[in-house]
């Protein structure tokens, strides 16, 4: 347990003193944000403002990750070692966050507005994902379990196995699913960044308590029914403890008026490990919820785009979803604040379900 608090201090602790140098470099060198002219007026004062901050919650959490394990390991007999599911995870957050920062890169860099071609981003996303997804049903333990599972799952794993190929589909749509909901939120300052945090400390809750129920504890399960199949759950919450104290020490400088934003870097990289937590923990559907307020702003960019090209006609007055408050009148910190109060009840909501699916196993 002492692994999941040094994380995430140690994240918090490198991201506030780490930021504000990424700060000055990204600003010496001149990669400033750029604001596309179809936004909100009001955002063009964030034009130049520092980008590709995702860089420093990325190697926050990786080192927070990695000295955890060292610290509660002074004055032990053994260090405890990185699990392949943890391991595993934070190298899907890498891959992804590399890919944004390409995009990031070109856009600023070379001066090319959209980014990496399509195609290439798809690409680097695609090559990202099938990585994750096979090695994750490979390095069984000594009780047969991997990283993942080729079964869906909500609180738990459920239903029949849908094989290793539709899993490699399904992680696969996750993973960009959620890249993309992360990416489109990421529009306001500080609103992607703080919507994470609260999801990420769903995630060590949940780690937590998968581990004190696992099926491999049966001598001390408080409820020998409702056990969970979960390969490496605590190093998961240390993991989920690392982000979220990473996030929240970024949040410091992110938050209105922004001083850096996270860019592709930051959003591809969140929305990916996000992802390999749900797969990883086995509660692919319930993201679903715990990451509600990324959905609802994922869908309201679809009803925009297919009411539009069916009908001729806009539902929102801009999407995504926080733009179209800011045009009624609601100032940037109004539309945070509200949206990260949605954020929260997701989460409440999802972790009562949690709960309660073990619960009634009673």
């Amino acid at each position: 347990m002492k692994q999941i608090l040094f994380a995430g201090v140690i994240g918090l602790f490198l991201t506030l003193v780490g930021t504000p140098l990424l700060i000055k470099l990204l600003a010496r060198k001149g990669y400033g944000q750029y604001i596309r002219d179809d936004g909100p007026r009001t955002h063009g004062s964030k034009r130049g403002t520092p980008t590709m901050g995702g860089i420093a919650f990325i190697i926050a959490t990786v080192v927070a990750y990695f000295l955890s394990k060292v610290f509660t390991g002074l004055g032990e007999a053994k260090t405890p070692p990185p699990t392949f599911s943890g391991v595993l995870v934070l190298a899907l957050m890498v891959g992804m966050g590399m890919v944004g920062f390409l995009d990031d890169y070109i856009k600023i860099v070379k001066r090319r507005s959209l980014g990496l071609r399509a195609k290439a981003k798809m690409a680097g996303q695609l090559i990202v994902g099938i990585t994750f997804a096979v090695l994750s049903l490979q390095f069984a333990d000594s009780r047969g379990q991997t990283p993942a599972s080729t079964k869906l799952s909500f609180i738990t794993d459920f239903g029949w196995t849908i094989g290793p190929v539709l899993f490699v589909v399904w992680a696969l749509f996750m993973i960009l699913a959620m890249s993309n909901g992360v990416n489109l939120t990421d529009g306001l300052d500080g609103l992607a960044t703080g919507a994470s945090v609260l999801v990420f400390g769903a995630y060590t809750f949940i780690g937590v308590w998968q581990y004190q129920e696992s099926c491999a504890n049966g001598e001390t399960l408080t409820n020998p029914g409702a056990c969970y199949e979960v390969r490496d759950p605590l190093d998961l919450a240390v993991v989920a403890s690392a982000l979220m104290g990473a996030c929240l020490g970024f949040l410091w400088w992110n938050t209105s008026p922004a001083k850096i934003f996270m860019g592709d870097t930051g959003s591809l990289a969140l929305g990916g490990v996000l992802a390999g937590l749900a797969i990883c923990s086995r509660t692919e559907l319930l993201l679903a919820l715990l990451g509600g307020l990324f959905v609802l702003i994922t869908m309201s960019v679809v009803i925009q785009v297919g009411s539009f090209r069916l009908t001729g006609k806009r539902v929102f007055r801009m999407a995504p979803l926080q733009h179209h408050f800011e045009l009624k009148g609601w100032s940037e910190v109004l539309v945070v604040v509200r949206f990260w109060i949605i954020q929260g009840i997701c989460v409440i909501v999802g972790l009562g379900l949690f709960y309660a699916g073990w619960a009634a196993e009673k």
